[in-house]
C-alpha cells in the first residue's frame, strides 16, 4: 500500500497562467501533457464518498487505481493509492462489470505534469475549472507553494469525483463531466 500526499488548489485562468510561467521560471521540468478519460466504478464494496475504483485511459495506456482518503481537516490530503497499468482497458471494464462494479462517474481532464525538486506538480483543466495539485512530502509541498508565490491560491478540498457529482450531467445511469468535442 502506498500513501499519496498532495494539496490541491482551484485556479482562476489568470492564476493558471501565472503558475505555468512561474514553474518555467523556477526551472521545473515539464514531463507530460496528456488528455485523460477517468471512469469511476460503483458497487456494494465502494463508498464513493471515501474511496474510488478508477480506470484512467491516457492515449493507448490504461491505469487501474484504488484510492481511499484518510479523514483530515488539513488542506494537505493523505490517501491510500494503489495502481497498476493494464494492457486492455475494454477487457478490464468488462471484468469489473462482471464482478458487479458499474460505471458511476466519468470525467475528462487535460493534465500538464511538472517536476520541481522532489515534488510533482500537475496543472489540470477540467470541464468545470482549472486546478493545480502538488504531490510530495508535507514540507516539500509547503516549500513549492512558497516558491510559486502566487497570490490568492485557494485550497480545494473536494475531490474530482465530488466535483463531477456537482458539476456533471446525467447520461443514463452515469454522471459525466466532458469537454465539448471542439475543445478536446
Amino acid at each position: 500500500m502506498s500513501i499519496e500526499i498532495e494539496k490541491k488548489f482551484r485556479l482562476t485562468k489568470k492564476q493558471r497562467e501565472a503558475v505555468l510561467a512561474r514553474l518555467s521560471a523556477l526551472g521545473a521540468q515539464l514531463k507530460a501533457t496528456e488528455f485523460e478519460e477517468n471512469t469511476l466504478y460503483g458497487g456494494e464494496q465502494i463508498d464513493l464518498s471515501r474511496s474510488v475504483l478508477r480506470l484512467r485511459r491516457v492515449g493507448q495506456r490504461a491505469i487501474l487505481t484504488y484510492k481511499e482518503r484518510f479523514p483530515t481537516t488539513s488542506s494537505i490530503k493523505h490517501q491510500r493509492e494503489d495502481e497498476t497499468e493494464v494492457g486492455d482497458a475494454d477487457a478490464l471494464d468488462a471484468i469489473l462489470q462482471a464482478l458487479g462494479f458499474a460505471p458511476a462517474l466519468v470525467y475528462e481532464k487535460r493534465r500538464m505534469t511538472w517536476h520541481l525538486g522532489q515534488a510533482e506538480i500537475v496543472v489540470d483543466d477540467l470541464p468545470f475549472g482549472f486546478f493545480m495539485e502538488i504531490e510530495a512530502g508535507e514540507a516539500e509541498i509547503n516549500e513549492v507553494e512558497r516558491k510559486l508565490g502566487i497570490k490568492g491560491l485557494k485550497p480545494e478540498h473536494s475531490t474530482y469525483p465530488a466535483l463531477t457529482l456537482t458539476h456533471g450531467k446525467k447520461s443514463g445511469s452515469v454522471i459525466e463531466a466532458r469537454f465539448d468535442s471542439k475543445s478536446k
